[in-house]
């Protein structure tokens, strides 16, 4: 362990309420992809207001926001060689406030040219995305670097490399989770036998806890509160695993087959929906509790790819599954709604690629991997587009971040931040 220890418009009207909040981690604070801020379902004819756009290059990383900055991952040239590096830009105007370097980046191809057919060259940039806490940013790397910055100026207060400090072995396309914050925690997965899963405390980096020895997926772990108590979920090569945040306590498991490329576990209610590609298939599991011990049991489950999501995150709403699904369809992926309680498709529209999901005021909104912003009604019943706007050029393998009014979306070439909301 290294420390470092240093000190829009809505049915004509212009002006909305909002219920704001930072975004400051992966799929926003609940770790849901869920935004209540209210979203106008009619966009103006030329688009929702560009507040800026900036060149950002190569990354996988979704933004997150917090202390008045954006915090993404991007590729470098830093010190004489290509890094990633994580940045922070000033959320009003996209103008970057410091950039810091993660070490070597990955090379690893992900496949998935911008017109949707394969082969393009090079590794894409980070995976990952930042989370912000309270007033510092922490960054793990696609080379299993967990690092502690100060949000204010990007100096470093401590850095864990998990691979020569844990024992961790990496997967076959570098790791793409991303640090999940609760509490006074930090906690990553990745490391090696009895230290799979680590819990880092947040201020100085020292491991609170370590146990199991699962091997690590692109998933990124959840918070969510099951019958009454808080838990996080890991979605490793076994499965999911569900422990008590301060002591890692394991308080239940579910088998599921293996592989690294899955999304990650989606939560409503006692039921975990969880996915994986490459033939796994998708299946909801119900948790219960009897005599103080919990047990998962497989509701439905549908196996190979047309139902799978790969890395696309769904959402949950009113008891349906909205996601993007198959396996390495670029360009094309369909958007598809599913009975959360049967694991039947509703409906299923083509046309996204392996772009990402969230709900924004009782709706789905889409980012294709194209750079399509797609606005979608919530309904089983059938297919509804509420609106749509080209925001961005190069490829979208991400979710947006959404605060205060404004959309931050990005590509492998871009930035943008886009304005939904008139101000007070």
């Amino acid at each position: 362990m290294t420390r470092f220890l240093i000190p829009a418009l809505l049915a004509g009207s212009l002006c909305l309420p909002l219920t704001a909040a930072d975004w400051p981690q992966y799929r926003g604070s609940n770790h849901d992809g869920t935004s209540l801020e209210k979203m106008p379902t009619q966009w103006p004819a030329d688009g929702l207001k560009q507040v800026w756009k900036t060149p950002l290059k190569d990354g996988f990383s979704s933004f997150v926001l917090g202390d008045g900055k954006v915090y993404t991952l991007v590729t470098r040239d830093i010190a004489g060689g290509s890094q990633e590096a994580c940045l922070a830009l000033d959320a009003g105007t996209g103008k970057e406030v410091w950039a810091v370097g993660m070490g070597a980046g990955s090379a690893k191809h992900m496949g998935g040219g911008e017109s949707g057919a394969p082969g393009n060259s090079g590794g894409d940039g980070a995976r990952s995305t930042p989370s912000y806490d309270d007033g510092k940013v922490y960054v793990y790397s696609s080379k299993m670097v967990l690092k502690c910055l100060n949000a204010s100026d990007g100096k470093p207060v401590w850095s864990c490399d998990v691979l020569t400090e844990h024992a961790g072995k990496n997967i076959t396309w570098d790791s793409g989770s991303s640090p999940l914050v609760e509490g006074d925690l930090v906690f990553v997965a990745g490391g090696g036998a009895g230290q799979a899963l680590l819990a880092f405390d947040k201020k100085d980096g020292h491991v609170v806890w370590k146990g199991e020895d699962d091997g690590m997926t692109h998933a990124t772990p959840v918070a969510a509160t099951i019958l009454g108590e808080r838990q996080l979920i890991f979605f490793t090569s076994k499965g999911l695993v569900a422990v008590a945040p301060k002591t890692g306590a394991v308080l239940w498991r579910f088998a599921v087959g293996n592989g690294t490329a899955g999304s990650s576990p989606v939560v409503s209610g006692d039921v975990v929906y969880v996915s994986k590609a490459y033939g796994v298939g998708s299946s909801a599991v119900k948790i219960s509790k009897a005599d103080g011990t919990y047990a998962a049991q497989q509701i439905w489950k549908v196996a190979g790819n047309d139902q799978a999501n790969q890395w696309s995150t769904p959402v949950v709403i009113n008891g349906y599954v909205y996601g993007i699904t198959g396996q390495a369809i670029y360009g094309s992926a369909p958007l598809e709604c599913v009975d959360l309680a049967t694991g039947q498709v509703k409906w299923k529209k083509a046309g996204f690629g392996p772009g990402g999901v969230n709900l924004v005021d009782g709706n789905v909104m889409v980012l294709s991997d194209a750079g399509d912003l797609v606005l979608v009604k919530a309904t089983p019943d059938a297919y509804t587009e509420l609106a749509r706007s080209h925001v961005l050029a190069g490829k979208c393998w991400n979710s947006v971040a959404i605060s205060n009014g404004r959309i931050y979306a990005r590509s492998t070439k871009e930035g943008v931040c886009l304005e939904f909301a008139g101000k007070e």
